[in-house]
């Protein structure tokens, strides 16, 4: 089969890993149907991304018993049983484990889906494929609150679902890029010999700069989920619109981080890492102060898009940067650093107490630690 069109299914699978982000915007809803508080609510972000710490490494433990193809077939069923969840009932603990399935198989498929890729593009059309099956996943992350609202508004026929109609259209995708990645031959990848462990993985944090790149994907993706979140009831708070319009600002983020991903590698390619992450990192502060200070709609979107353009690069230059810190352990680097993504966990958690004590001012202060952190990363990257 001709690798190009090999890709498509690859490709349909990144948009099912946007699937997790859904979870911003749809937190926010069943916070509304049940009368949850700020922590409470927050409580199915967090546990999300929890499972990206206990999953990663076994995951890529996984992928050399069973292949990648494999591996990411599995994360993809996992992930349509977790859409399938909320329509036995739309219970608290319902949405637990349905949020607790869809952060497994987001974990599973994380670890899986690019390595992937090295087994149809090589050499210097790697990096360019990876790229854009970002941005196949950012359609699908800012695609996810524009159907919510579309649903909870009545605007199309949701047959009593209301915004829960984002679930079986993500679950009828989900289906489909697993049938075709099935159907889909791909050689499978030499089997390592040894697999990343646990102890070798934990090892690295010995590392100082590991440890720091650890601490600021941590960061990047706190602020990630925290802004996926916040961002709407921001807007319900200060500028006093319902749910269904202010679930938009999340959309929002996400194009404005769909636009930073895109044009990254080409600004990469003329300005150092360095120069480029701190320039980023300037950008969350200005969005944070926005956000802290910001009554008005029109002042708050544009905290919220220029968070999400700030927020767009941070991940790979953070990867990139620790791959480079350790060359002969980046297998270990690499399954660490992926560990590092259950910052979605810690960073709504905090920002949910935060919020129910001071209001989302108290949240968007917890964010902009992680920022300031950021801002402190920048100095140890080198020139």
């Amino acid at each position: 089969m001709n690798k190009k069109l090999q890709l498509i299914p690859v490709m349909l699978c990144f948009f099912a890993m946007g699937f997790v982000d859904l979870v911003g915007i749809a937190s926010n809803y069943v916070k509304a149907d049940l009368a949850l508080s700020d922590a409470k609510a927050n409580i199915l972000p967090s546990l999300v991304f929890f499972w990206f710490l206990i999953f990663s490494l076994p995951s890529s433990m996984l992928m050399n018993r069973i292949g990648r193809k494999n591996t990411v077939l599995l994360s993809l069923v996992i992930t349509v049983l977790s859409l399938i969840l909320p329509f036995f009932g739309s219970s608290y603990g319902i949405m637990l484990a349905a949020f607790s399935l869809l952060g497994i198989g987001n974990a599973i498929m994380q670890t899986s889906l690019n390595p992937l890729i090295s087994n149809l593009v090589q050499g210097e059309k790697l990096a360019s494929t990876m790229t854009f099956g970002q941005f196949v996943k950012a359609i699908a992350s800012f695609m996810a609150p524009l159907i919510a609202a579309w649903g909870f508004s009545a605007a199309i026929p949701s047959f009593g679902l209301g915004w829960r109609i984002l679930f079986p259209i993500y679950g009828i995708i989900g289906i489909l890029a697993t049938v075709l990645l099935a159907g889909t031959p791909i050689e499978r990848e030499q089997v390592a010999d040894k697999a990343s462990g646990f102890v070798a993985c934990f090892k690295l944090l010995g590392v100082p700069f590991v440890l720091l790149s650890f601490l600021g994907i941590i960061c990047h993706v706190g602020i990630d989920v925290g802004t996926n979140a916040t961002a709407p009831k921001l807007l319900m708070e200060r500028a006093g619109m319902s749910l269904d319009k202010a679930s938009f600002a999340t959309s929002l983020y996400f194009i404005f981080r769909t636009v930073g991903c895109l044009s990254g590698s080409f600004i990469l390619s003329r300005f150092s890492n360095r120069k480029f992450f701190f320039i980023s990192a300037l950008l969350l502060l200005v969005a944070m102060i926005g956000m802290f200070f910001g009554q008005s709609k029109e002042v708050l979107y544009a905290a919220i898009a220029l968070a999400g353009l700030g927020n767009s690069n941070v991940f790979p230059i953070i990867f990139s940067q620790a791959l480079l810190s350790v060359p002969e352990k980046q297998n270990e680097v690499s399954g660490l650093m992926i560990m590092g993504l259950f910052g979605g966990t810690i960073f709504p958690m905090l920002m949910g107490f935060a919020s129910d004590a001071v209001g989302q001012a108290g949240a968007i202060a917890v964010m902009t630690v992680g920022v300031l952190y950021l801002l402190f990363y920048v100095t140890k990257i080198r020139k």
